[in-house]
Parts: structure tokens; sequence; C-alpha cells
């Protein structure tokens, strides 16, 4: 029986896309879930709408539950990570509230900029933990993380532990060829492409329709679209932006960005400026949009826990219907051999040769039972190699920091992110900092706990 570890299993809604995938493919159907978190309501509300699923399937599949995550990874065949360190409160609006005090203003600060340090700090030394526990315990097994900041977990968890099978996996390339298929009003699978890059600053350097007998490349009808002010339409997946920051980057750039325009406004030093109401305006760029998003989300997600819960109780058990993400079908194939191509996020060890090695960078990958492999891009174009290794600057700086335990690279990575140096100076980086780190105390590792004190 293969078993499926679920390390922040109390995100019920997530714990039910990827265990529902999983009970609907046939060579991962009777396999034993054993999910693990450290609240106890929620692990077991998780484990009433698991077991709910498993009656609809109506498979062998085995459920434990576990607060001990070294007992739940024993013995484990694939480890889901899912969670997040100090949550929306207080970390999250700490994040938030601290930089708008000194002028710098965000929109999800979860992965890039100053928003993305402070959660890799709080995150990796947890990862850490995750990966040592899984070297003693379930060696062979393969790590599956979804958890942000991307880039600086997956790069960390590679420089401390290299011999760990993991590869990070996120949902915006297939979130983007939807809400392009959208704004286009063509079939999703339809569209052929290849992306590269690092998590959330990724390219679409090839993207195309299939015609049938041909192709057609599709950056003519969005140019064109955008130029006639007939895209972008309204978003699918995020109805508060307007995703116009994309179109603007791809018009000037010349290609267009897997992460949404909220999240890349913010990644870059043009759009969020002191002074500029009119680019907030023009771009209808959502600040704040995260911590909004997070109160919206945590009342959706205890009505669905409500109305899962209910269901679970009925004789038909919880619908169980397949997601987007990459998890089962990555699973299926280390398990069965059978080939999934798929995005990852592994560590660069020459399939992006433009890019430094050893940073986090997502490709196309091909997973087998021999684990996975990712596909060698050469041919990004050099002026959005120039912005990825901006990002890059701040997650090295911020995988020194905690590998070499060195404070000083906390600020050094804040200096070296595009839109906090485009707003403010050393010195206020400095001190807003200091604010972060003060703020966060036990949240953090002692080094980074030190700091200010130092």
């Amino acid at each position: 029986m293969t078993k499926i570890t679920f390390i922040g299993a109390g995100s019920t809604i997530f714990m039910k896309n990827i265990v529902g995938d999983a009970l609907l493919t046939p060579a991962l159907a009777d396999s034993h879930f054993a999910l693990m978190d450290i609240d106890a309501d929620r692990l077991a509300e998780s484990e009433m709408v698991a077991r709910s699923m498993i009656t609809t399937v109506g498979t062998g599949a085995k459920v434990t539950t576990h607060t001990d995550r070294r007992e739940a990874l024993a013995g484990a065949d694939f480890v889901v990570t899912a969670f997040q360190i100090g949550g929306y409160d207080p970390c999250t609006i700490t994040d938030f509230e601290i930089p708008k005090a000194y002028g710098l203003r965000q929109t999800i600060a979860d992965t890039l900029g100053v928003g993305g340090i402070m959660r890799g700090l709080r995150t990796v030394p947890v990862l850490w933990g995750v990966a040592e526990d899984m070297m003693q315990l379930c060696p062979d097994a393969t790590l599956l993380q979804y958890v942000n900041p991307m880039a600086i977990n997956t790069w960390a968890l590679a420089e401390r532990f290299p011999r760990l099978k993991h590869v990070g996996l996120c949902h915006s390339v297939q979130n983007t060829v939807q809400e392009m298929a959208h704004d286009l009003e063509i079939p999703q699978a339809d569209i052929r492409y290849k992306v590269a890059g690092v998590n959330h600053v990724a390219f679409f350097t090839r993207l195309e329709q299939d015609m049938g007998d041909h192709t057609r490349d599709l950056y003519p009808l969005l140019r064109q679209g955008y130029a006639s002010g007939a895209l972008p339409k309204p978003p699918l997946l995020m109805p508060r932006c307007a995703n116009k920051v994309r179109y603007e980057v791809m018009d000037q750039l010349g290609y267009f960005c897997t992460e949404s325009s909220e999240h890349l406004a913010e990644y870059v030093p043009w759009f969020i400026k002191e002074g500029r109401e009119d680019l907030i305006a023009d771009f209808s760029i959502p600040l704040d949009e995260y911590p909004t998003r997070c109160i919206e989300q945590v009342a959706h997600w205890k009505e669905q826990a409500k109305a899962l819960q209910t269901d679970s109780g009925t004789d038909g058990g919880i619908e169980v219907a397949k997601s987007h993400e990459f998890a089962s079908e990555l699973m299926n194939a280390i398990v069965t051999n059978q080939p999934y191509e798929l995005y990852g996020n592994l560590p660069n060890t020459g399939q992006i040769p433009q890019l430094p090695m050893g940073a986090a960078v997502e490709t196309p990958c091909m997973a087998t039972s021999n684990g996975i492999q990712p596909t060698v891009v050469t041919d990004i174009p050099p002026q959005l190699v120039a912005l990825m290794r901006t990002q890059i600057n701040v997650q090295e700086l911020a995988v020194r920091a905690l590998v070499d335990e060195n404070p000083e690279h906390i600020y050094h990575a804040a200096m070296m992110d595009p839109h906090t140096a485009a707003e403010l100076d050393l010195r206020q980086i400095r001190a807003m900092m200091d604010d972060l780190l003060k703020a966060h105390g036990d949240w953090l590792p002692a080094f980074a706990r030190k700091a200010k004190a130092a």
C-alpha cells in the first residue's frame, strides 16, 4: 500500500483536492493517507472529509491522523507539505503593516520581496525539520512541496539536504493558461506552450494554438487585443485585479508572465510608486489584496468546511472531482513508470544554463519511476533573464542568511529587492527590517531574533 503523508492537512480544502485526485487515480486509489496537523480540531474535520471521499469513490484507501510529525512520516512513499507558518494573524498582518508604515506598499507579500523574505525565514526551518525526519524515517520518499516562498524554500532544502528527493509545485502555469484561453476565447486544451524561469517570474517562451494541421502563434492576438483595449477581459481567478500589469510587461518585454498581475506588480519597480496613484488606478493594482483575500478566504473556508462536514454525514458521501494540481499524476508516474510531464521547481543543475547554478528554477519536467528529471531550456530571451536575476539575487541572499545563519544577509536581501529599492533608501530598509525582525519574535529562527539585538 502506497503511503501518502500530508503535512498541514488542516488545510481541508487543499487536502481534499490532493486526496481526491489520488482516489481517482487507480494506482493510488487504495493508498494509506496519513494526515498530520498541529491543530487537532481542523485535523478532525479533514479526517471526516477524507473518509467521506473514500466512501464516495468506494476504494480500499486507509486514513490515519497524527499530531506527531515523525509518526506520520514513518514509512511514507510521498510527502505533501501545505502550511503557512505564523498564519494570517499575526505574521501576514505584520508583513504588510510595518512596510506600509515606511511607505512600502504590497499586494500579496508571500513569495518575493520583503514579505517573501520574512515568510522564508519563518518557513525554511520547519521544512528543514520535515526533511531531516524524512532522511531518518522515509529516505526514499519524494517531497511534493506546495509551500511559499517556493523558490527560497526549494533552494534552501537543496542546500541543507542534497540527497532529498523533492520538487516545488505551483499552479501558476495552469492558472495562466486558463486565463489566456478565457481572454482569447479558445479551448484551453488547444493551447501549446513552453515555460521557463523562476517561480512566479517564469515566462511563456512559446505560446501557440493547435489548429489541427498546423499551429498558430498566439502572441500577435494577445498584443493586438491589448493594443485595442479588448484585452484583458475581467479575470476568472482574481476578480479584484484587471490583469493589466501582465499585459503591459508583455507589451514592453515581449512575453507573458506565469504569475498574476497583482503578484507581478510587487516584484518589479515599475508599477507601485509613491506619488504615482495614476499608475495604481491605470493598472488596477489591488494594494493590500492578500490581507483582504485572507479574511474572505477564512470565512469561505469555514463555510466550505461546514458544508463538507454536512455532506460527510450523508449516505452518498462527498463528491470527488479532479482538480488541476500536478500531485496525483506525478505520484502515479513514479509508482507506475508511466511518464508524466509537469512544471516543477528544482535546483538548477544546468537545466537553465543562463541562470545561476543552484538557484531554484521552474521548467518542464518528466516524472517516471526514476524520479523527476528537468528539461533543459537554453533560449530564454536576455531581457527576461535579466529580470529573473533580480529575483534570484534576493532569493540567494535569503538562503545564505538561513544556511550560514548570517543576519546581515537578511538586510542585504531586502536591499536588493527591486520594488523595495525603488521606494526606500538603505537606512530606511535597515530600519524597516529591524522592526520586522523584532515584531516577528519567536516565529523566527534564533539567529534572526538576535539580529535586532546586535
